[in-house]
């Protein structure tokens, strides 16, 4: 069970998450499927305690000192991911932040599409279950990935 733990913190991680936990896992030559849920349970942990609070940390941070900077920086990357979001989506947002979430690109996941939902007032359920389904297609595109580029090597 130990060696799941660096792979369950690493997806933890903002902006890493299970995008990089996945081939972590596969480099550590853990059981993919095993790999994946510990993934997404990791990734989906800090869901919650982002929607409820982070926006509020960081509003309440952002005209400090020593957070300032790093605070505004991700406010104003939640409202960009919102301003993506409501712009390509209209009432779609849903979908929207499903598949914000989902497709695995630089600055999108979990963290910022549950702060770009809290800054657009999204409801707390549909966010969970939107970012939730958007961590499971991550899941699948990132395990497809690492197996196939491991079988390369």
């Amino acid at each position: 069970m130990k060696q799941y733990l660096i792979p369950f913190l690493v997806s933890m991680v903002p902006l890493i998450e299970l995008r990089g936990a996945i081939p972590i896992a596969q480099g550590m030559g853990l059981p993919i499927l095993t790999s994946y849920l510990v993934c997404i349970v990791g990734n989906m942990i800090p869901v919650p305690f982002i929607y409820l609070f982070a926006r509020r940390v960081l509003e309440w941070g952002a005209d400090k000192p020593l957070t300032g900077k790093f605070f505004t920086f991700c406010l104003e990357k939640g409202k960009k991911g919102g301003e993506k979001l409501t712009e390509k989506a209209g009432r779609g947002t849903f979908v929207a932040l499903l598949l914000f979430v989902g497709i695995p690109l630089p600055g999108t996941g979990a963290w910022t599409g549950t702060l770009a939902a809290s800054i657009l007032d999204m409801e707390f359920k549909s966010t969970i279950i939107a970012v939730m389904l958007g961590v499971l297609l991550a899941g699948v595109i990132m395990m497809t990935a690492s197996v196939v580029g491991f079988s390369l090597i």
